[in-house]
């Protein structure tokens, strides 16, 4: 193992960037999943509210399948996962629903980066 990344088999077609990618892409998918549903939850209109929980479920289907599709161990790479859904999350937070980030959260953050950088780094 190489910088927190299980060997993948051979011919898998899953590189070190493509992986990143597929982790970037799952916590959007899975902080997009929230985002809808705790819309849902928030809206009045029972047709709205049945369709955003419908996406909801549509989009973290898709998050558990393309998180666990792949070849790999998923446990070696949380760390790095983790970092991602923290970042997505909160950018996502600020940009949908109008959540600064307090001190708190960022110094909390920048702990959770330092540990998936850890972990990452181990050889």
């Amino acid at each position: 193992m190489a910088h927190g990344f299980t060997p993948l088999p051979r011919g898998s077609g899953v590189s070190r960037g493509l992986a990143l990618l597929i982790l970037f892409i799952c916590a959007c998918l899975e902080a997009g999943g929230d985002a809808l549903f705790r819309r849902g939850m928030h809206s009045s209109p029972t047709s709205t509210r049945a369709v955003l929980y419908l996406s909801a479920g549509v989009v973290l289907f898709a998050y558990g399948w393309l998180v666990n599709r792949p070849p790999w161990s998923f446990g070696s790479l949380l760390g790095v996962y983790i970092v991602l859904f923290f970042v997505v999350a909160q950018a996502m937070s600020w940009a949908v629903f109008g959540e600064r980030p307090a001190a708190h959260i960022l110094i909390g953050g920048a702990l959770i980066v330092t540990g998936g950088l850890v972990i990452a780094a181990r050889a």
